[in-house]
């Protein structure tokens, strides 16, 4: 690697910086202060192209993102921006008569309120780390949000989280997905994080057992997106949708990657000797069908017989494998991870990172070319990227 060329990619200051610089793209221009919240929809260059849309995935992670950067960047100023976006998720978001929260608002008024695991993972992620950086009254709404899961979403029987209801709480659809479970299990590490109760972290290690374990073993190890209310899998779900937003065809690279993470992530809290071998599969796993040899960097998604389904390049599925690989170089001391992490490292610094603007691009295609300048449009927010640098200090 040429040295004036890159950066040291493990460097602390370096890892700090470039959250910061990330940072700096949306703040303070994300901060709506007519109708609240935050904007979610930005051109690479920073400007608005959609004002009034809001979608819960993009006010959670604002919240996250905030409450990460008041930690780690050491930013009290930040603590009335997450006040902010708390009280836009309470007001607006949140349906006071049925306790479930908006998917979509138009302004503040709800277009879609179908109620979502997946959506819900995300405000008990926001609440938690919220808490974590020093917003003490959304203590209650951690477990308020448990408890809402817990009564709608939670199949004792499986052992895993539902995934769709309607917005009055009266028809549970019959599809079940790995993807709100897996970020159900991140929620609730953060939510033992925040409050020490282990009833969180108990539930993210079921989650992750029957995901990683029992529900892996269907697919010869590997994690399926896409399941039938039974919990068998569905191959045949979205199967022409490959690029689907929130459930995509194919198995995905960074899911794989993203679940070696967090089974690291739980092995400092939990002692299984399971862990660390799960972990170390799925990463070898998913850089083994997913790298690029020819242009680098990870693909999207592959199909069941190991050919690429969808080759674009995903913004996140970068960031979660090199906190992946990072998290795993320090567990086994094995520098084949060092060599992972420098490799994705230098594909997102010279392809996927916005120089002159900031943040990540979003999604580049197989040759490594932006499709468009919607660098962030609801949904992305850079949490996965700002996410895994804080990931990685923990791990030098």
């Amino acid at each position: 690697m040429n040295s004036e060329r890159y950066p040291t990619f493990k460097d602390k200051d370096f890892l700090i910086n470039h959250a910061k610089s990330i940072m700096d793209f949306y703040h303070p221009i994300c901060i709506d202060k007519e109708i609240g919240g935050f904007f979610h929809h930005f051109r690479d260059d920073g400007s608005i192209y959609n004002s009034s849309t809001r979608h819960l995935v993009s006010s959670t992670r604002f919240i996250f993102n905030y409450s990460m950067a008041s930690i780690y960047l050491k930013n009290d100023k930040y603590l009335n921006i997450i006040k902010h976006g708390i009280d836009f998720l309470r007001k607006s978001h949140l349906d006071k008569k049925t306790g479930g929260y908006a998917w979509i608002l138009d302004k503040n008024k709800a277009y879609d309120s179908t109620n979502y695991c997946y959506g819900l993972a995300f405000v008990l992620l926001a609440y938690s780390t919220a808490y974590k950086a020093g917003v003490l009254e959304v203590k209650e709404y951690i477990q308020e949000t448990f408890d809402l899961m817990e009564r709608h979403f939670w199949d004792k029987d499986f052992g895993l989280y539902s995934d769709e209801i309607s917005s009055d709480w009266s028809e549970l659809l019959d599809y079940r997905g790995q993807n709100a479970n897996m970020h159900s299990c991140e929620a609730l590490i953060a939510a033992f994080e925040a409050t020490k109760n282990k009833k969180y972290l108990d539930r993210a290690l079921i989650i992750a057992d029957n995901i990683c374990n029992r529900q892996a073993k269907q697919a010869d190890g590997l994690i399926w997106e896409h399941y039938d209310s039974d919990w068998k899998i569905d191959w045949s779900f979205n199967k022409g949708k490959p690029d689907d937003l929130f459930r995509p065809w194919g198995f995905q690279v960074g899911h794989l990657t993203e679940w070696s993470k967090l089974l690291l992530i739980l092995e400092r809290h939990v002692t299984e000797d399971w862990l660390l071998p799960r972990a170390i599969e799925l990463f070898e796993d998913a850089v083994e069908m997913g790298w690029d040899e020819k242009n680098q960097g990870l693909y999207y998604g592959f199909a069941p017989n190991g050919d690429v389904c969808d080759s674009d390049k995903y913004f996140w599925v970068q960031a979660e494998s090199i906190a992946a690989a990072a998290l795993l170089a320090k567990r086994t001391k094995n520098n084949t991870y060092w060599d992972w992490y420098e490799r994705i490292w230098s594909f997102s610094w010279k392809y996927m990172i916005d120089h002159n603007y900031g943040a990540w691009f979003r999604i580049l295609d197989q040759n490594n070319d932006k499709y468009d300048n919607l660098k962030s449009p609801a949904g992305k927010t850079d949490y996965h990227t700002m996410g895994a640098c804080y990931e990685v200090l923990n791990s030098i």
